[in-house]
């Protein structure tokens, strides 16, 4: 009855809604991952009942998935039959009755500033021409807050005239300005000299910054989380504790606490709404609650 109906549903999102391959396939795992709790029970999309759909969401908390992807699930599936309402497929939605549960905004994970440069350099202690490329990554995403998915998709045109700042394309297809500092253009100076080491064979066009022999012609970003964790190791810092989007959350923290201008990390960030920016003014409190006792009229001494 409903075969189809996920097939049309991202075609939908990618033809009028323009979504990323990334949400078209995160959609995709979402909606698989329902049908299949469904045909458990031997239903489908067309005949699951609101008690069905609420087992589902009941089991996605049960089954210890991190707050995150329980909720983007649930919100996969209420927006799938959205669309299966509109189209008059189904008379009625079953996941409408459902109440999703609230979820906290959990803080982000930092590094401090001695540990980023204890990750910095254990990365760039490693062997030979890797060890420039993983500095250059990390220097990369620390310097400019870049997304992982951002840093992987870097064109190697993007970087060859030794920028002062890049201009990525981030979610949603928005372009915006990112940084280069001096240490950041020096680690791309070094990596550019060993490049040739890491191209396909055979592929001297290669239009990646970071090329790899896989199928995709250059370096995943699960690949980069690897070796991210083995120069944390490396480091003498918990693995658990680092991540492509804790350097993020490191470069965003640390300019807070330098004083920046939350507009200014926002638009550095590439958030749409301030109010995702702001979850960095809590573990930069103790910086910003000395700004306002020293800047605020009425917090200075007389």
């Amino acid at each position: 009855m409903s075969s189809g109906w996920v097939e049309a549903f991202l075609e939908m999102m990618a033809a009028e809604r323009a979504a990323a391959h990334n949400t078209l396939t995160a959609y995709g795992k979402d909606l698989a991952d329902a049908s299949g709790f469904l045909a458990g029970l031997g239903r489908d999309f067309g005949s699951a009942t609101a008690e069905d759909i609420e087992a589902y969401f009941a089991e996605l908390g049960a089954r210890g998935l991190s707050p995150a992807t329980a909720a983007r699930r649930r919100a996969s599936v209420r927006q799938f039959y959205r669309f299966v309402l509109g189209e008059t497929w189904r008379s009625d939605d079953p996941s409408r009755r459902v109440e999703a549960p609230r979820k906290g905004r959990p803080l982000p994970k930092v590094l401090s500033r001695d540990e980023v440069d204890r990750l910095i350099a254990a990365a760039g202690a490693r062997d030979g021409g890797e060890g420039i490329r993983l500095a250059c990554m990390v220097e990369l995403i620390y310097a400019s807050g870049l997304r992982i998915s951002e840093l992987t998709a870097l064109p190697l045109a993007a970087l060859a005239r030794d920028p002062a700042y890049l201009i990525v394309t981030g979610k949603g297809g928005k372009d915006r300005l990112a940084p280069l500092n001096a240490q950041a253009r020096a680690a791309v100076k070094a990596w550019l000299e060993v490049r040739k080491a890491f191209l396909p064979k055979g592929d001297k066009a290669n239009p990646w910054l970071f090329p790899s022999r896989g199928k995709a012609g250059r370096l995943t970003p699960r690949r980069f989380a690897q070796l991210l964790d083995e120069a944390a190791a490396d480091a003498g810092i918990d693995p658990a504790r680092v991540s492509p989007h804790v350097l993020r959350h490191a470069f965003a923290t640390h300019l807070l606490e330098g004083g920046a201008d939350l507009r200014v990390v926002q638009k550095l960030l590439g958030h749409a709404d301030i109010a995702t920016t702001q979850i960095y003014t809590h573990v930069a409190s103790d910086r910003l609650t000395e700004v306002v006792a020293t800047k605020h009229p009425l917090g200075r001494k007389s």
